[in-house]
């Protein structure tokens, strides 16, 4: 389940951010403020962005799941936030298709076995656009989180 592993303190409703750049310093500050990651973590997560972009159109709603390579972890961590003005990701799979970004997953993966779990875990949660709506719409911490355990409860 994604909700037991939330971590208020990498939780963002509204986040405010100019670029995709800018999202994965401030939630990878917040990785590395709460020991999850090392140092290295935002440069790996940006670079690993521009190699392996992970930008998904979930049916004109765009979302991101940015992570890194284990070396760069300590321990694993989820952490979720939705952004005030969507900003600008490459779509998975493409070199120069973007999506507007209002919700983006950051990934702390420590065992790169579990790194496709994971995965398919977070989209089978964001697949369902009410899900997608509620968690842009989200104001609290908490009512992230909430929405998150109540689709993974059902």
């Amino acid at each position: 389940m994604i909700w037991e592993n939330l971590n208020l303190e990498l939780v963002f409703p509204e986040l405010e951010v100019e670029n995709s750049s800018e999202v994965m310093e401030k939630m990878g500050a917040a990785f590395i403020k709460e020991g999850l990651c090392k140092e290295s973590y935002i440069e790996a997560l940006i670079n690993r962005e521009a190699e392996f972009p992970t930008g998904i159109d979930v049916d004109g709603f765009g979302i991101a799941i940015p992570h890194t390579d284990v070396s760069h972890v300590n321990v694993a961590g989820i952490g979720v936030a939705t952004i005030k003005n969507p900003v600008k990701f490459i779509q998975m799979g493409t070199d120069d298709e973007e999506v507007d970004v209002k919700v983006v997953v950051m990934l702390a993966i420590d065992d790169p076995n579990k790194h496709l779990t994971m995965l398919q875990n977070i989209l089978a949660v964001l697949q369902d656009k009410n899900v997608l709506n509620a968690l842009s719409k989200a104001t609290k911490k908490e009512e992230i989180i909430e929405i998150i355990k109540n689709k993974e409860n059902e």
